[in-house]
């Protein structure tokens, strides 16, 4: 019995696809973390991803399969499932072998399963868009803290970038340490832990903090803070996939 362990990035989970298909292996999990329990009869395979072949089985879902069974991968990988990369996994392989007919198939568990996460996500992100309350601090900057179930941070932000264009804004994920931030022009998600909460009469400080995190995070690279990547959705992908209805 095979365990495959990956490094909790979507790239890394598409890798373990792109493994497991070429290999000629079935993997009876697809982890994003080690199982604590030792199992004697369990192999584990770390795999180590890889941004081509992770692009391959993007790339191979949206034309062999359908857009729309890629939005439901991304949004079961949000969700941070401990079952997720296995229900991913079981997923694409039925959608190899049916095509884009695959979420007609409602009687079989490896699609009913995964749009069981998918419906949970989807109905927190739109539940949260009722919910999120921003608060002004500073001269220009509006703040909003969340503590979702799943990580919808990504999905919340561009309704966030219409509705507020001609506003900056902060949007913290409590739970994630993670914001998605808007400066009027567009938004990025980055690592964001703040040191302390704001507390009455702190609104200044708290403003100076939230924007001084930001613009170190403008200078990196992609303008992506690496570990985020590491840990969230490459923002490659982020045009086709989070526009769900």
């Amino acid at each position: 019995m095979i365990y495959y362990i990956y490094d909790g990035s979507f790239d890394g989970l598409l890798t373990c696809i792109y493994e497991a298909y070429y290999r000629r292996e079935k993997p009876e999990k697809i982890l994003f973390r080690e199982d604590d329990q030792e199992n004697l009869l369990v192999q584990k395979v770390y795999i180590e991803q890889d941004k081509e072949k992770a692009e391959k089985v993007y790339t191979a879902i949206r034309t062999k399969i359908s857009l729309n069974a890629l939005q439901n991968v991304f949004y079961t990988f949000l969700s941070e499932d401990e079952d997720a990369g296995s229900l991913i996994y079981r997923y694409i392989q039925l959608g190899f072998k049916v095509g884009k007919d695959i979420d007609g198939h409602l009687s079989d568990e490896r699609v009913l399963d995964l749009h069981k996460v998918v419906q949970r996500v989807t109905k927190e992100k739109h539940l949260m868009l009722g919910l999120v309350r921003f608060r002004k601090v500073g001269d220009n900057l509006y703040y909003a803290p969340i503590t979702p179930d799943n990580q919808i941070l990504g999905l919340l932000a561009p309704h966030f970038s219409k509705r507020m264009a001609d506003q900056n804004w902060i949007i913290y994920d409590t739970r994630r340490n993670m914001a998605a931030i808007y400066d009027q022009k567009e938004w990025i998600l980055m690592e964001m832990v703040l040191e302390r909460s704001l507390e009455v009469g702190e609104e200044e400080l708290f403003y100076q903090q939230l924007w001084q995190q930001y613009f170190k995070s403008i200078a990196i690279k992609n303008r992506m803070n690496p570990k985020l990547q590491k840990q969230h959705m490459p923002k490659r992908y982020w045009k086709n996939l989070v526009e769900k209805i």
